[in-house]
Order: C-alpha cells, then sequence, then structure tokens
C-alpha cells in the first residue's frame, strides 16, 4: 500500500470531506475541532447518529448492517478527511473500531444482526472491560470472574479506567469463567448492558480535572450465555484479536489528530516569537519528521497485517506513537512557558496544557512502554526469555 492514494480514490474523498464540512458548518457547528472527551456529549450522540444515517459511521462494516463495505484504502482516505475537518473525536470509537470488527470476524450471525445495526446507526456506545487494579499492563492477571447461572454469567469484580463509560450503554468484559483458573487460560468474552442492576460506574478524576476514565463494580451482574463471543475459555483469543484491530484504519485519523495537534504547537510557537529559538525549531522539524515517519509504518502495518493479528510492524506502533506524543506534550509546555502553568477563571488549562498532561497517560496505558518492548522481543523478534533466579 502506498501513501499516494489520489487518482482512484478522488471521488471518494470529495464526497467524505463535502458531508463531514457541511455538517460540522451547518447542523453541528460547536462540534468543529472538539477533541476533550467529556464535551459536548449529547450533541456528540446526535453526530454517531447523523454518521450512522448517511452510512459514514462504519463504512468497513458490510452494508447489510449499515455500512459501505468499504476498501481498507476507502477507509484511511475517510479516516484523513474525518480528521482533516476537524470533526469531533468519536464516542462511538470503541464499538466502531473495536467491537464491531470483532464481532464480523468471531461473532455469530444472531450476535451481528444484533449488536452491528446499533452500532453503525449511533444507537449504541460501548466501552472496554479489560483492565482491573491489579492487572493493568499484565492482562492474563485479571480477577474479575463469572460463574454459569443457567443462560446466564453471573458476574463478580472490577474493571478499571473504563473510557468513557458513564455514558456507554454496552461494555465488553474479559471474566475469568473456569473455576482456578490463571494466565490466560479459563477466560471467556462477555457482552454486557451497562446501566442494570448490579453494576456501579465510578468516575476517576485525572491529573487534568477531567473524569474521562471511570472504575465498574460488578456485584452479581448478569450477562446471557448467548452474549459471549467465541466458546467458553477462549477469551483470551478474542481479547487479543480486537487489540489487533485497535491498530486499524483508525490509526491514520489519530495521526491527523497528531497533526493538528503539532500544528497547533507551531501556531503557539509562532506567536510567541519562540521560532526565532533554533532549539524550539529543531524540536519542531523532528516531530514533524516523527510523525511522517509514523505515517509510512501504519500503511505498511495494514498493507501487511491480516484481519486481526498484528505484523511485527504492528508491534512497534504503539510505543512509537505514545513516545512521540509524550515529546510533543514537553514540547507544547516549554513552547507556552508560564502560560502553560496557569488555568483560567474556570479551572480549565490551555489546550497545549491540556495536551500536555494527556499525553502523559500515553507510555502507560493499553501497556506501558516497558511491556511494549517485551511484547515485541517475545512476539515480534521471538526472543527467549530471560532465565529466572533460582
Amino acid at each position: 500500500m502506498t501513501s499516494d492514494f489520489a487518482p482512484d480514490l478522488a471521488e471518494f474523498r470529495a464526497e467524505a470531506a463535502s458531508w463531514l464540512n457541511h455538517a460540522l458548518s451547518t447542523e453541528f457547528p460547536n462540534l468543529r475541532g472538539v477533541q476533550n472527551h467529556l464535551d459536548h456529549i449529547e450533541e456528540r450522540r446526535a453526530w454517531e447518529r447523523a454518521l450512522g444515517d448517511a452510512r459514514w459511521s462504519c463504512i468497513g462494516f458490510p452494508a447489510g448492517y449499515g455500512g459501505r463495505d468499504a476498501t481498507l484504502a476507502q477507509q484511511v482516505v475517510f479516516a484523513e478527511e474525518y480528521a482533516r475537518a476537524q470533526a469531533p473525536v468519536r464516542i462511538g470509537h470503541i464499538g466502531v473500531e473495536l467491537i464491531g470488527p470483532t464481532l464480523l470476524a468471531f461473532g455469530t450471525p444472531e450476535q451481528k444482526d444484533r449488536f452491528l445495526p446499533d452500532i453503525a446507526a449511533g444507537r449504541a456506545i460501548w466501552c472496554q472491560g479489560y483492565s482491573e487494579p491489579d492487572a493493568g499492563s499484565d492482562l492474563a492477571a485479571i480477577r474479575t470472574h463469572a460463574r454459569l447461572n443457567g443462560d446466564r454469567y453471573i458476574i463478580q469484580g472490577q474493571k478499571i479506567w473504563t473510557s468513557w463509560s458513564m455514558f456507554a450503554d454496552w461494555i465488553f468484559v474479559l471474566a475469568r469463567t473456569a473455576q482456578g483458573s490463571a494466565g490466560r487460560r479459563g477466560l471467556s468474552f462477555l457482552l454486557v448492558p451497562l446501566r442494570r442492576p448490579g453494576i456501579t460506574v465510578r468516575p476517576i478524576r485525572q491529573i487534568t480535572g477531567e473524569a474521562e476514565f471511570a472504575e465498574i463494580f460488578f456485584d452479581e451482574a448478569n450477562s446471557r450465555v448467548a452474549d459471549r463471543i467465541g466458546a467458553e475459555g477462549e477469551g483470551w483469543k478474542i481479547a487479543m484479536a480486537l487489540l489487533g484491530f485497535e491498530r486499524g484504519a483508525s490509526t491514520l485519523s489519530q495521526q491527523m489528530n497528531f497533526r493538528n495537534e503539532l500544528t497547533a504547537v507551531i501556531a503557539a510557537a509562532r506567536a510567541r516569537g519562540r521560532l526565532a529559538d533554533p532549539l524550539i525549531r529543531h524540536r519542531l522539524v523532528d516531530a514533524h519528521i516523527g510523525l511522517t515517519i509514523m505515517r509510512a509504518s501504519a500503511l505498511r502495518m495494514l498493507a501487511s497485517s491480516a484481519q486481526g493479528t498484528l505484523s511485527n510492524a504492528g508491534y512497534t506502533y504503539k510505543l512509537y506513537w505514545a513516545s512521540w506524543r509524550r515529546n510533543l506534550g514537553e514540547l507544547a509546555m516549554d513552547v507556552l512557558g508560564q502560560d502553560g502553568e496557569c488555568a483560567d477563571s474556570d479551572g480549565r488549562f490551555h489546550e497545549l496544557t491540556r495536551l500536555y498532561l494527556a499525553s502523559r497517560a500515553d507510555t502507560i496505558y493499553a501497556g506501558t512502554n516497558e511491556i511494549q518492548r517485551n511484547i515485541i522481543a517475545e512476539r515480534a523478534l521471538q526472543l527467549p526469555r530471560e532465565p529466572r533466579g533460582p
């Protein structure tokens, strides 16, 4: 796959750009440029439904489920145009990019019919139930368990760092269904309606002062056996496949948002006269080069990865972008100087200060940089583990 899609996809690109810019200029002007995950929630729910009505929500889905049967190249083009139009961060992301493709790959026909149309139409917002207080980067150490009771699983345990769970409708939960199991064995992948008895969602206030994440407590909550993806005990396989989809076409949209952030840093440096500083200029150029490398790497990863699996290039992606964005946040603070340390009268920081604060988490969540290096060594390079001492 090359980076030049213009010759054979110009018409598709123009159609996507036209719809996005028209919608953001007429019905949804307040949403252009919104990157804060917690702003304008109800308007963004309406935005998800508008995308669904126009079949722009899940263009890679089959047409029968509300998609467009889009090719990978078309998905990349739409992701680029979405970010170029400064459309809002999607609150439907986890449904569209993670659980949706997982259902397409592993779901039963009944599960596809039940869940995919609501995802594509923007009627159902999803969140992810993986991490636990004692099992963050080490996902195989989870302790949330689910016991079988007739046609239901009864779930007991806790999940943490669940993005957007405060307004999500469904959660997919990795839980132990085999008593006494440990590690990757005995896990199952369950789909659970979030707003029901036995489930408590408690927001977690983060360093930015907002609560984008929450912890979720399951106290005898129940889920239908029919809503388990894969066979009982296949949860690890399904969970890992889902993480493979996380490095799909949406990575190009993520990079376009990174480009918007870099553009904002450059504008701030120009406004403050910091472009005269050769060290600042050097770091800005280095950031641009890094973003160009990131895009080339993502295209290579998308072209070489099978559905739901990671190529060796894919294993490096999270480590690269997380480190790049952390460095961009530090550069932003150096450009802002003292202005970056002061909040306004409402207690809100400058957007680039928020970039800095948010980027501190990038090298921690979804596997720390240290864990990512271990994964690259073990799974991509097939290096042996260092023998443990006596």
